[in-house]
């Protein structure tokens, strides 16, 4: 691996289902490895043991493949820095707590969460900003054994330094500056013996060799308390990029809780993932490349610099037209599978990759295409507005004209619309949109010579007298 390639992570919870914004942050973090030919590391933060779930862990693991995202390391590969749990790593943050406890970095709290409360309260109402007030920092030994001889369970802050000024230059919005005074005590153990995210995820990022954290811009507050927590371990420094964050529509943060444009709601609806990777590629991002892009060909035209210092907003209709780009570019036999049991309707006469010729263009989700099937097996269709109006301004004498030019025809749709022009006068749009409009119900849709093919004579022929019953009616 050459020295400029970096080592990325992405590092879900398996708390819910992921969102866009969570699938934007590993693909950013797959491109940022896959463009400088380095490795991308897989790590599962399960230490909220309350709230994590292993079916939704395999959900998760199940769309990053969905979406083409393999990983270099963890779960279901392996490699030199498991485990990739962190729920299993739990000897490894002892070490660590041990070393900092040594060194006099730590101490136990003991306060609950309404002394904390109130606490944060005195120092709002006094114009200060809230921070731990250090009251158990200068507890003697033998009051900490006492409380725990009591049963008092205490969680453990790490002795942030004072007056230090943490420097750091972010990939993404330059560089940072952080006073410690600002900071305050944290916990980096809580008081049911879990570790905190500081530390988890800071250790975590070091010792797996991580060169380059990619996480959204709601942690970057977080990043001087674990630069402060690798210092005072000797620990090597990850460089760190913090990612505007995905807003909905309506300004608010999507939420995977919420499942708010959830990858599990959207693949459910027929999306395509090289339809959302191009997506995401653009969200917030500017590629140089206004084309479609195979999933190899997406890390040349990633360039980190080249990403917003300000929030995206998710676009729907962006969305869907990448997802028009990807039926597109993809072929007869892959949205067939993709369709799948939308065609189960189908007769047995009519060939499954002749339908889908036919009617691709006009699907942009799998449930587009059961109303196309019922064009050519349904006797009856809904009829729109729009065609109705069509088939009225025809009137009853050009379905009547075309249904007696069918029958010698039949095989053979020029040749029967040659003849339906010469009976009626009509031509181009005034003769083909009423037709459409008898035999689809609509007055756009897929070509109708092959779908005339498809439906078959005697369904053609009871639309166009229907057609005719309702010009004359």
């Amino acid at each position: 691996m050459s020295a400029n390639a970096h080592t990325t992570r992405f590092a879900p919870s398996p708390t819910g289902s992921l969102h866009l914004g969570n699938a934007r942050t590993a693909l950013f973090s797959w491109l940022a490895a896959r463009a400088t030919g380095g490795r991308f590391v897989l790590r599962i933060e399960d230490t909220d043991a309350g709230r994590s779930q292993d079916a939704l862990l395999e959900r998760q693991l199940d769309e990053l493949r969905w979406l083409g995202l393999g990983w270099d390391e963890g779960p279901g590969v392996g490699g030199p820095h498991g485990p990739y749990r962190q729920s299993e790593r739990a000897a490894i943050y002892d070490e660590a707590l041990a070393k900092l406890e040594a060194d006099g970095k730590t101490y136990r709290c003991f306060c609950s969460p309404e002394e904390l409360q109130l606490s944060r309260k005195a120092q709002l109402s006094a114009g200060r900003p809230p921070r731990y007030a250090r009251t158990c920092a200068s507890l003697a030994p033998d009051e900490v054994q006492r409380r725990i001889a009591t049963g008092l369970r205490p969680a453990i802050r790490f002795r942030v330094p004072d007056r230090r000024v943490v420097e750091f230059q972010d990939r993404i919005h330059g560089p940072q500056r952080f006073q410690s005074d600002d900071i305050g005590d944290f916990v980096i153990r809580r008081n049911d013996g879990s570790v905190s995210f500081f530390l988890g995820n800071a250790i975590d990022d070091s010792a797996m060799g991580i060169t380059l954290v990619l996480r959204g811009d709601d942690h970057l507050a977080n990043t001087p308390r674990q630069l402060l927590l690798l210092e005072a371990l000797g620990m090597p420094k990850p460089e760190y990029g913090h990612l505007p964050l995905v807003l909905a529509p309506n300004g608010s943060p999507l939420s995977k809780r919420e499942g708010a444009s959830s990858l599990t709601d959207l693949r459910a609806q027929g999306y395509l993932p090289a339809a959302i990777c191009n997506y995401l590629l653009r969200l917030g991002h500017a590629c140089g490349h206004d084309g479609w892009l195979a999933l190899d060909q997406l890390a040349t035209h990633f360039d980190l610099s080249s990403t917003s210092h300000s929030a995206a907003r998710f676009d729907e209709a962006q969305l869907r037209h990448w997802q028009r780009e990807a039926v597109m570019h993809s072929t007869d036999a892959e949205i067939g599978q993709w369709l799948g049991s939308h065609l189960d309707a189908l007769p047995a006469g009519i060939e499954r990759g002749a339908f889908v010729g036919v009617v691709r263009g006009n699907v942009l989700l799998p449930a587009d295409v059961d109303q196309l099937v019922a064009i050519v097996t349904h006797d009856a269709v809904p009829v729109s507005d729009e065609a109705v109006v069509q088939i009225r301004e025809a009137g009853a004498g050009f379905f009547a004209g075309a249904a007696a030019a069918f029958a010698p025809h039949a095989a053979d749709f020029k040749g029967w619309t040659r003849a339906i022009a010469e009976a009626t006068g009509r031509k181009g749009a005034k003769l083909f949109m009423p037709l459409r409009s008898a035999l689809t119900g609509a007055t756009h849709g897929p070509e109708l010579a092959p779908l005339v093919g498809l439906m078959g004579a005697e369904r053609v022929q009871r639309r166009l007298e229907r057609a005719q019953a309702m010009a004359g009616a």
